[in-house]
């Protein structure tokens, strides 16, 4: 690539050269011809009026008197004798020396190929006679010496430099950013471009992308060992207690088989939970699952929901709190909002030290849903990442609850309903996770309904 720069930019300034040197030569041969011209008729008026005040003796007298080397003395007209003929320079004809404009008295100056020449007439009174003078106009490149074509090469010599260092300037950039991405691609995510302002704003833009994406893949494969580490020890641990109590059941060591059986079915539950929050995981980032959305009652939607998790939070010693919701309306699917809020909840009770709130308003243009807890918080620097797929919280949960996906879940369905969803700290400790959805006013103008 630099090579081709390189190549590039010294064609470009041999062609621009070029066509300077040959627009200089068009118009030095132009401005020369014209100077030739003027000065020719000048000179040819003079002598002509010399002319008037010499004599009546033959042309080629008049001619030799005058000194006229490239140039001569016309006679024109039926009384010129033949020994007064003095023949037209070479190079031109009667036909350019426009008679009539000579016999008004003008003078005519012109150019024929290189020639230049000016006839200026003579009043003799019985004959018109004609001061014709020529000069060859000469604007060849030998004109313009030797220096300028020095002064081309050193022109072409420097523009060939600067363009071999401007082209490697910025190439290296590009090369530093290609062996960082193959680093990347084969697996290295710590690789990293170096970023320096003085390559321009584009190519540190283009680094600073690189590293920001090579920053996030490093992240989000730390994310996805934490979660799989996080998966496998929640798949043992069940497994774990089946494995053990089957055993015992199986040789007839349990000494309360109903208990036993009672704990494999509730981790058996547990295990069902855990792969079907994954499958639906799975479903939701592939966007591969149905979505119904019309006008649904928030308020309904939460109340039920809430008092479907009542007896959980009674057993956990937490006050469910359901505040007094005005009646809204909002464009969402009524079942995947009762699953956003359950998971809401859940998350919740896992925290809740002792109080769960949960409610709906309408404060702005949007239809807004929170669950409230009384837990430790979120640190700042977490809250922006709660509802990635594979991010667990610094917080230590109160009680184990759920399979901890619910969160993640949660963003996919409020994003795929057209809503959005955040995590903030509350004043006096806890935290509140909002759900703003469209209100389906809004929704059915926009064609939703």
């Amino acid at each position: 690539m630099t090579r081709r720069l390189t190549l590039t930019m010294v064609a470009v300034v041999a062609g621009a050269l070029l066509v300077a040197t040959v627009a200089t030569l068009f118009v030095t041969r132009l401005e020369a011809r014209d100077q030739a011209r003027r000065d020719l008729g000048g000179q040819a008026q003079r002598l002509a009026r010399r002319i008037e005040t010499v004599q009546r003796v033959g042309l080629a007298a008049v001619q030799v008197a005058l000194r006229l080397e490239d140039g001569a003395v016309v006679c024109i007209g039926p009384t010129c004798g033949p020994r007064a003929a003095v023949a037209i320079p070479a190079g031109l004809t009667q036909a350019d020396l426009q008679v009539e404009r000579l016999r008004a008295g003008k003078v005519v100056t012109g150019t024929r190929g290189r020639l230049a020449f000016a006839a200026a007439p003579a009043d003799r009174g019985d004959a018109l006679m004609v001061v014709v003078l020529t000069r060859r106009v000469e604007t060849s490149p030998g004109v313009l010496g030797p220096w300028f074509f020095v002064l081309i090469g050193l022109t072409v010599l420097g523009a060939a430099t600067v363009a071999a260092n401007l082209g490697r300037r910025l190439t290296r950039p590009l090369r530093e950013a290609q062996a960082v991405t193959s680093r990347i691609a084969s697996g290295d995510l710590a690789a990293r471009v170096p970023e320096n302002p003085a390559d321009g704003e584009e190519l540190a833009g283009l680094a600073r992308s690189i590293n920001a994406m090579a920053a996030g893949l490093d992240r989000s494969r730390g994310l996805e060992r934490q979660f799989l580490l996080s998966v496998s020890h929640d798949l043992r641990t069940p497994l774990t207690s089946i494995r053990g109590f089957a055993e015992a059941l199986a040789d007839g060591k349990a000494p309360d088989p109903v208990r036993a059986a009672g704990i494999i079915s509730a981790e058996a539950r547990r295990l069902e939970r855990l792969v079907g929050d994954l499958l639906e995981l799975a479903k939701l980032d592939a966007r591969r699952f149905s979505l119904d959305v019309r006008a649904t009652d928030v308020a309904e939607v939460l109340t039920d929901t809430a008092e479907g998790f009542r007896p959980a939070a009674d057993a956990a010693g937490v006050a469910l709190v359901v505040a007094g919701t005005p009646a809204v309306t909002a464009a969402a699917d009524p079942d995947r909002l009762a699953q956003v809020l359950a998971n809401l909840i859940e998350n919740a009770l896992k925290f809740a030290t002792s109080t769960i709130g949960v409610g709906s308003d309408r404060p702005g243009p949007g239809v807004a849903v929170w669950v409230d807890d009384d837990g430790p918080g979120i640190p700042a620097a977490d809250l922006a990442h709660v509802f990635e797929p594979f991010w667990q919280s610094s917080r230590s949960p109160a009680r184990q609850v759920g399979t901890g996906l619910g969160l993640a879940i949660v963003a996919e369905l409020v994003a795929a309903m057209g809503g959005s969803v955040r995590a903030e700290p509350l004043p006096d400790g806890g935290t509140r996770m909002v759900v703003t959805l469209r209100p389906w006013r809004m929704a059915a103008g926009d064609g939703a309904g």
